[in-house]
């Protein structure tokens, strides 16, 4: 008989282990210098909600209104409302699972560290390291494009008749990555997130505003609520707007930020998952609903599309002007967080961890390589503007394991809940349904290249 050890059931354990956990100096000695000087465990609770709804709410969520239009009102609220709780009970299964090994006092500061000591060496090196690696930096590639993309954006309505092009925008958010890249830790960019979650709330708020305010007017478009295309179009359409709403409740480095807590770790990353979570309820509900409400099913793949008409603004210029700077700036910081698994993995190769962080020794490595980081996500990003599609494809591949099936795995693998107890069944539950959602993604993200591969062109200004 498999013995039942639930969350509950040690919660005395927790307290005693709470004792047992090494002290930072001990933790140091054995770190390598990713751990060390990436992931430092200095931050507080709050500081851990900063970066989970950096890391969350991001601007993809401006393209929810566009995935309700594929699933219409009842199917598209309902996979909101599913996405939102899946994914808060996922997180907070790998957060009892990184208390639980840190209370047994071997702290795990990285995805493939949990899957390494739960899976196997072989999960950790060949499957979850390199899917995690491939989702974030692709994340990095994808905010680089879309910055551009909001920079262009201003340009053609301040210059209409302007001819620069969208790789030229691309490189000068590279530009500004470049510097932000140089930031030396995780934990160095609590303020940072900060801002940045003050930034989600004020562009959801603008895309909010002007969907009504256009929903409203006769300037909106007559809405039409009805799923539109073919039988194959809307089958493929109903699955690729959920692979959309599962990606943009995506993570991929929760362990990552768990590590940014100091310890002790019992309880925190609840807390400040309950910030981020109080932000996407403010957000992607007031995003999507809005948008989908304006447009119906001609809204567009980013909403802020929709406030334009063949390149004509349909909302005050200066209220556009300023929604696409509150993106472009927080993409930045999206794109920064996303590049620190990246930035990881690069100090534990090049990095001296016996070296002072701040040494000629470590500084000038990490200064080029970071540099050469960002160089090539900005120019795959310029190279690649039908990105998007790509990316959809890694997001199915990628999040939709990390975010949605693994959890639950290393829940039930650690704590080995009876297979006669609700909680084994809920989890092989969303195991199973979300790993087939991702296969399927899988096929309608190729699909979607497949159609759109005839626009495809290098550097091409689209």
């Amino acid at each position: 008989m498999v013995s039942s050890r639930n969350p509950s059931s040690i919660a005395s354990e927790r307290e005693v282990a709470d004792d047992l956990q090494p002290t930072g100096n001990d933790q140091k000695q054995e770190l390598d210098a990713g751990a060390l000087f990436v992931l430092k465990s200095k931050g507080s609770w709050m500081h851990c909600g900063y970066h989970l709804t950096t890391s969350i709410v991001a601007p993809p969520l401006l393209s929810l209104p566009f995935a309700l239009a594929s699933l219409g009102w009842a199917a598209g609220v309902i996979s909101l409302v599913i996405g939102a709780a899946v994914t808060f009970y996922s997180y907070n299964l790998i957060s009892l699972v990184l208390e639980h090994h840190a209370q047994l006092g071997h702290r795990q500061l990285r995805f493939r560290d949990m899957a390494t000591d739960i899976l196997g060496p072989k999960w950790g090196k060949f499957y979850v390291g390199p899917i995690q690696f491939l989702v974030c930096y692709g994340a990095v590639v994808g905010s680089t494009l879309l910055g551009g993309q909001c920079l262009k954006a201003i340009y053609v309505l301040v210059n209409p008749n302007g001819d620069m092009k969208l790789y030229e925008f691309v490189i000068m958010f590279g530009g500004l990555m470049l510097i932000l890249a140089q930031m030396p830790s995780f934990h160095s960019l609590r303020h940072i997130n900060l801002v940045s979650l003050v930034l989600c709330l004020a562009y959801s708020a603008c895309a909010t505003a002007g969907s009504i305010y256009l929903g409203n007017s006769s300037k909106g478009p007559n809405k039409n609520y009805s799923l539109s295309g073919g039988t194959e179009t809307k089958v493929f359409g109903i699955f690729n707007s959920l692979a959309i709403i599962a990606t943009t409740y995506g993570n991929g480095i929760i362990p990552e930020i768990q590590a940014t807590l100091a310890p002790p770790v019992k309880g925190k990353m609840f807390k400040g998952l309950s910030v981020c979570y109080s932000v996407v309820t403010l957000t992607f509900f007031t995003v999507g609903i809005s948008g989908y409400w304006a447009f119906g099913n001609e809204a567009e793949s980013l909403i802020l599309s929709n406030f334009s008409d063949n390149g004509k603004a349909l909302l005050p210029k200066w209220f556009i002007f300023m929604t696409n700077i509150f993106t472009i700036l927080q993409l930045s910081a999206v794109a920064v967080v996303y590049l620190q698994p990246t930035n990881e993995v690069l100090e534990s190769t090049f990095a001296d961890p016996k070296s002072s962080e701040f040494s000629v020794r470590n500084i000038v490595p990490r200064v080029i390589l970071r540099s050469i980081s960002v160089v090539i996500s900005t120019t795959i990003a310029a190279m690649l503007p039908f990105f998007g599609d790509i990316n959809a494809l890694l997001g199915a591949f990628g999040f939709m394991p990390l975010d949605f099936v693994l959890p639950v795995v290393f829940f039930n693998l650690t704590f080995k809940p009876s297979k006669r107890s609700p909680i084994f069944w809920l989890n092989v539950t969303i195991a199973v349904v979300f790993g087939t959602l991702g296969v399927i993604g899988a096929v309608a993200a190729v699909r979607q290249m497949s159609l759109d591969a005839k626009n495809y062109r290098l550097f091409a200004n689209v």
